[in-house]
């Protein structure tokens, strides 16, 4: 090689390991900061839909779960407690007496115990208890998000006749700057009619959720699609492999018994979280209608908004 052609390699070289460093420490100095809490999201509620004391949520935080109500989760606990629910963590097994007094189970990217964060975070008899609860009258709210926390979920969203897909929903055209953002919009028919997108009064009304990522899902007849994928949209595994998602979702509602079931693919869009430079996913997203959708979510599981 000609003394010339090795001052170019060696140069070239030395830039390309100079970015790799640089991608490196970049990545290191995000994923130290990562994602957490807005702390300027704003969690008040003009009209709140209870004053005093109001129905209680049950949040589970015993089963390894990501998020809890003083943490990634902090910005819907603030929320609802605005809109006067009461809400408190539950730390143990489910069990028919874990459900005393509640009228909403709000389950949130659980995980497998151990160390084996894709295995199943419920036992059958845990399954069995929420089952059996919400057919006589319980209501449930279950997200659990792309990969690991499908695999987690699938046992108990099985329960209820859900399919999730445990890999990364993407859409390439109906999205917000990217195709891991995905839009569901009146104008673009993926945001179906159901109480909860239409809600108590116009002001109520959902026109347009952000989604971030998250997986797809299938619900059991009878369900409602309500946050509808695109039949473009994709389930990713990677580079070279992707499923189509026609006739998936991301939010799923249902009466299951004499109860109600929702079941979202994705868990940034029910909070607020800010990354380190400065992104907001979720409820403080610009020109979203997301906080209103945890809001309807919440009232039409306790009944507030009818069928």
């Amino acid at each position: 090689m000609p003394v010339a052609t090795r001052k170019i390699a060696l140069r070239t070289g030395t830039g390309l390991a100079t970015a790799a460093v640089c991608v490196l420490a970049f990545a290191f100095w995000y994923d130290s900061r990562g994602q957490r809490p807005d702390p300027d999201f704003d969690s008040r509620v003009e009209h709140p839909a209870y004053t005093g004391r109001g129905p209680e949520i049950l949040f589970d935080e015993a089963h390894e779960n990501f998020h809890t109500i003083e943490s990634g989760y902090k910005p819907f606990a603030d929320l609802v407690r605005s809109d006067g629910y009461f809400i408190r963590a539950n730390h143990s097994p489910f069990a028919a007496s874990t459900f005393t007094g509640v009228t909403i189970l709000v389950i949130v990217n659980a995980l497998g115990a151990n160390g084996h964060e894709a295995r199943s975070a419920f036992t059958d008899s845990e399954c069995a208890a929420v089952a059996d609860w919400v057919a006589s009258g319980g209501s449930l709210l279950l997200v659990a998000d792309h990969s690991p926390f499908g695999s987690a979920a699938r046992k108990l969203a099985e329960s209820f006749g859900v399919k999730m897909f445990l890999r990364f929903a993407r859409d390439d055209r109906n999205s917000d700057r990217d195709n891991e953002r995905l839009v569901f919009s009146r104008s673009n028919g993926l945001l179906l009619d159901h109480p909860i997108t239409v809600g108590r009064s116009p002001s109520e009304r959902l026109n347009r959720i952000v989604t971030f990522t998250g997986q797809s899902l299938t619900g059991p007849p009878g369900s409602v699609p309500f946050l509808k994928l695109a039949d473009n949209a994709y389930d990713w595994e990677s580079r070279k492999i992707r499923y189509p998602a026609r006739g998936h979702a991301q939010g799923i509602a249902f009466q299951f018994g004499k109860g109600r079931v929702v079941v979202v693919g994705e868990a940034a869009v029910l909070t607020a979280q800010i990354d380190p430079l400065g992104f907001k996913f979720g409820m403080n997203r610009p020109g979203s209608d997301d906080k209103q959708l945890a809001l309807n979510i919440m009232h039409w599981l306790s009944d507030l908004l009818r069928n």
